[in-house]
């Protein structure tokens, strides 16, 4: 989970980028990036990215961000991870594509020169992306088909300022003005519908969305849409047995928990002991990697049929994990419950 951030005043009018004022949002994002920070501003000063990073690829300097194309004309600030990338690397390789990193930063910049925003489709993933053209001049952000990873921006007519927090948003220039539909939402649903946020000034990039910006201004379309990939899947059932189905089913998930344990870090799973996390346990361990299952427990439901612990202790065991239980009690949540609440970004009744 890195931090990304970008100030890019696109308007002729608008003042170049306050520097002081990108290192504050980005250093917002701290805990989201404890392993390295960078920043890049291009010649003009027109156009700042700021990077925290939380290495799980390619732990070395080669993989710092933002990240240079080798020819300079491309940039990139990331968060994410790109479960493919390796097949992707191969593929831009036996087209001449030349690496000097094992990184999936790195690939994106290079399938990002190639084919532009078409590239979004070929990534499995979750990831928020900005990338600057500076031959074009003009800005791209993207997110990922789920939204699991998020970007915020605003922009006031003449500067567009992006993020992966709202709070860090907060530390620039923006319109922190009350926005009626993201409380609205908040109360009738527990969470802040996207696009909007709890600020006028600040929005959210929808899940399968990207967005450009260049002089001409700030332009958001959908690049895909589960929706509508469900409803063609409606469309188009396919026939079989309810064996045949659960055989699938288990299939997919198998796929992809291994896709998900690409990393050059230790990977771990939070085994409540439900049927989920056990599957997705189980699915971990066949694929044969070491996996770390952490349990936590609470103080006040030991020994009651609320108590996940010794579940979770037998699965692990069954499964042959190294396993963490940590116990917490009401006075460590009241205690931190003020450092719980700054941490959230978004309010949510299950944050």
């Amino acid at each position: 989970m890195c931090g990304i951030a970008g100030i890019f005043a696109y308007h002729p009018s608008a003042r170049p980028v306050n520097r002081t004022e990108l290192t504050a949002i980005r250093d917002h994002m701290e805990a989201r990036g404890p392993d390295g920070s960078g920043e890049w501003y291009n010649a003009d000063g027109r156009l700042g990215f700021g990077h925290r990073r939380l290495a799980i690829i390619d732990l070395t300097e080669g993989g710092a961000q933002p990240m240079l194309s080798a020819d300079g004309r491309y940039v990139i600030t990331f968060n994410g991870e790109i479960y493919n990338y390796k097949e992707l690397k191969r593929n831009l390789e036996a087209q001449g594509r030349v690496f000097v990193s094992d990184s999936d930063t790195e690939v994106l910049l290079h399938l990002f020169a190639m084919k532009g925003e078409a590239m979004l489709h070929d990534l499995r993933g979750m990831f928020a992306l900005g990338i600057w053209d500076t031959l074009e001049r003009s800005l791209f952000l993207a997110s990922d088909a789920y939204g699991i990873k998020p970007i915020y921006y605003a922009d006031d007519g003449n500067t567009v300022r992006f993020a992966s927090q709202v709070k860090a948003l907060l530390n620039g220039t923006v319109d922190t003005a009350p926005e009626p539909a993201g409380h609205v939402g908040f109360f009738l649903w527990g969470s802040v519908p996207s696009p909007y946020t709890l600020y006028r000034g600040i929005r959210s990039l929808p899940a399968g969305h990207c967005l450009r910006v260049s002089a001409a201004g700030v332009a958001v379309n959908e690049w895909t849409s589960v929706r509508s990939i469900i409803q063609h899947s409606a469309r188009q059932p396919v026939h079989g047995s309810r064996i045949d189905a659960l055989r699938e089913i288990a299939a997919s998930i198998e796929r992809s928990v291994a896709a998900h344990m690409v990393a050059d870090v230790p990977v771990g799973v939070f085994l409540s002991s439900g049927l989920d996390s056990s599957m997705l346990a189980s699915s971990a361990r066949k694929n044969g990697a070491s996996v770390q299952a952490v349990t936590l427990g609470f103080k006040e439901f030991a020994g009651s049929d609320k108590d996940e612990v010794p579940l979770a202790q037998q699965v692990a065991a069954a499964l042959g994990l190294q396993h963490d239980v940590y116990t917490v009690a009401r006075p460590d949540f009241l205690s931190q419950r003020g450092a719980l609440l700054a941490a959230m970004d978004q309010p949510s009744i299950d944050g």
